[in-house]
């Protein structure tokens, strides 16, 4: 199977003197399902439409937009497998040099808010075609956010790009929907009833579904109070089967953000993953490297029950599990093994939460998940099911396959999840077969107080887990090591707290290689935290490290044994009235004297540019 046409000559190699779609693309063009663009574009081929890719456009280039001419039924557009503004810039909003998904990671190929950009470039030169975008910016933009690049409220991105439709969240039903719509000559404002889409209306008169009015835009854009109540509403419905239609007011006009689409059905997952993906990048680029990570990887389910706060998945893929058979897996397994650079291992089997293979409960297929409870969080619930037979089953049947070495779990586990198993048959495997010598956990933190903000399981279950791996790992005779993830200045850390997730880091002997900072995107409920100084779920005050200082001492906590830190920890410590911690002893992170190298540090309160300002 070809590629999809990228340029006009390809389209008319292809035969086509027009396309129904042209996507519009913020990465660099690769067909691979896990990339959002090969998803949607190889659905609509799928059913019988034409699309033609048009991959990182110059737009301060009109030809480039209009080499395709004007497509049937409207553009496509996304910024991409990622957000433009993280894959641009740094936690602290430093402009990265490296772009993983643009050819040979050269960064610049697409703008800030790519999404808009394109949008309004194709609104100025195509005025009355259809412009539909989709994809993570979109998806967790559809209403005002906190923006931690302008730091401040934007407005929906349905209002900024000046699109005609949004869609979210998984798109496979959705575009064919909207497709479908359009090719039976529908016009693209009547397109108000399908799940999964936003649009724009200057009228509630004809909408005829139950639905919530959220605060106006002007007034979550001046009181964070009101800001962390319309968010919480919005968290509140998310699930596709208990939500309700929400409405945000703007001046003369409302933002209606319909249903989330339904989890897909195991039959429609199997479909998406067995459609003709060439599994690799376009040849007219030399590498791109972001199909290192997922090129030997497996997608075997979406979404996340895990409800972690600084995590945007439950938005875009909802909580309820979608997985896939042990049959779709085998058949991309078999793929990827006759792929002439493949050596055997198989990188990755699972998703968002590898060992969620499975709803969490009974109930979640058929009446949703719970608005105002959480599965694991802070215990796990009465009706969780926990099961990992059909995971240990996609697993067993990957690794038999011939020319299979080693499948591996990269993706991460739950391990509270992992824990609630009563049945140690995934664990025994997963410590015999599936590790490259070291397992990448998300504690995330230890201090109880943190944890509650993050929505993560108390360190004591943590450390059960810790304990409960060294021990499979004595009795099968393995010697393989944990490595935590671990995060700084989360909502709720203050200098206290980063000292006691220092101590425990002197205490295992462990110095993380990268520091974690916490990034507000939107979408997340920990971002909200960020913005209000509130947390919506109770309203009440949450500390919040914002400053450059606050955030390079909690930072360099983490990292107490670097010299280069030293004076930043020593500050710390005394400002926080811990000069025990200062000293020779056994449980002192720094010693009275600073190391060779630490000299050059001493004015580390003195940024060259605070980001937070």
């Amino acid at each position: 199977m070809a590629f999809l046409p990228t340029t006009a000559q390809e389209m008319r190699e292809a035969g086509l003197d027009q396309v129904d779609f042209v996507y519009v693309c913020g990465d660099a063009y690769v067909d691979h399902p896990s990339f959002g663009c090969a998803i949607i574009t190889r659905t609509l081929e799928t059913f019988g439409y034409t699309c033609a890719i048009l991959s990182q456009p110059d737009w301060n280039n009109d030809e480039e937009f209009l080499q395709f001419g004007t497509p049937r039924l409207g553009f496509l557009v996304s910024a991409g497998n990622i957000d433009s503004m993280v894959n641009h810039y740094s936690v602290n909003k430093r402009r990265r040099d490296k772009d993983n998904y643009t050819d040979d990671g050269v960064m610049g190929k697409r703008p800030d808010r790519a999404t808009i950009v394109y949008s309004q470039v194709l609104k100025r030169l195509f005025p009355h075609v259809p412009v539909l975008i989709g994809g993570i910016e979109a998806s967790l933009r559809r209403t005002a956010h906190y923006d931690y690049w302008d730091n401040k409220v934007r407005r929906s991105i349905l209002m900024d790009s000046q699109a005609d439709l949004l869609m979210f969240g998984m798109g496979e039903n959705t575009i064919i929907e909207v497709a479908d719509a359009l090719a039976s000559g529908m016009d693209v404002r009547d397109l108000c009833y399908i799940r999964g889409t936003a649009w724009k209306t200057k009228s509630l008169d004809h909408i005829m579904d139950d639905y919530i009015v959220l605060p106006s835009y002007n007034e979550v854009s001046t009181s964070r109070k009101t800001y962390a109540r319309s968010f919480m509403t919005q968290y509140e419905n998310q699930d596709a089967v208990n939500s309700k239609m929400l409405i945000e007011p703007y001046d003369g006009w409302y933002v209606v953000v319909n249903q989330p689409p339904l989890p897909l059905t195991q039959e429609q997952m199997d479909f998406t993953y067995s459609l003709p993906y060439e599994r690799t990048f376009h040849p007219k680029y030399h590498y791109v490297p972001a199909i290192e990570e997922v090129q030997f990887s497996i997608t075997s389910n979406r979404g996340c029950f895990g409800n972690c706060t600084f995590c945007a998945i439950t938005s875009h893929q909802g909580r309820v599990i979608s997985t896939r058979s042990t049959e779709s897996v085998v058949e991309e397994a078999k793929q990827i093994t006759a792929m002439p650079n493949f050596k055997g291992y198989i990188h990755d089997v699972g998703g968002p939460s590898a060992n969620f293979s499975r709803p969490a409960c009974d109930k979640q297929v058929e009446h949703g998940a719970c608005a105002s409870r959480q599965c694991l969080w802070p215990k796990a619930c009465p009706n969780l099911k926990v099961d990992h037979s059909h995971y240990v089953e996609m697993l067993d049947a990957v690794r038999s396959l011939p020319n299979v070495k080693k499948v591996f779990i990269r993706s991460g586990i739950r391990y509270d999840y992992l824990m609630y198993d009563k049945n140690d048959d995934f664990f025994d495997r997963l410590v015999k077969y599936h590790i490259s010598g070291q397992l990448k956990v998300a504690p995330e933190h230890v201090s109880a107080q943190v944890l509650d903000k993050m929505g993560k399981p108390r360190k004591e279950l943590y450390f059960k887990f810790v304990e409960k791996f060294n021990e499979k790992n004595e009795e099968f005779g393995m010697k393989q090591f944990l490595v935590p993830y671990l995060m700084s200045s989360h909502p709720g850390s203050t200098l206290k707290d980063a000292i006691e997730l220092a101590c425990y880091l002197k205490k295992i002997h462990h110095t993380p290689k990268q520091v974690q900072d916490f990034y507000p995107t939107p979408g997340t409920l920990a971002t909200c935290m960020y913005y209000t100084g509130l947390d919506p779920r109770t309203m009440k005050p949450v500390y919040v490290a914002k400053t450059y200082e606050e955030k390079l001492e909690q930072r360099a906590l983490m990292q107490y044994s670097y010299p280069k830190n030293y004076f930043i920890v020593r500050k710390a410590l005394e400002k926080a009235g811990r000069e025990d911690l200062i000293g020779t002893g056994p449980k002192c992170l720094i010693k009275p004297y600073p190391p060779k190298g630490a000299q050059n540090n001493r004015k580390h309160g003195k940024p060259k540019r605070d980001p937070h300002r």
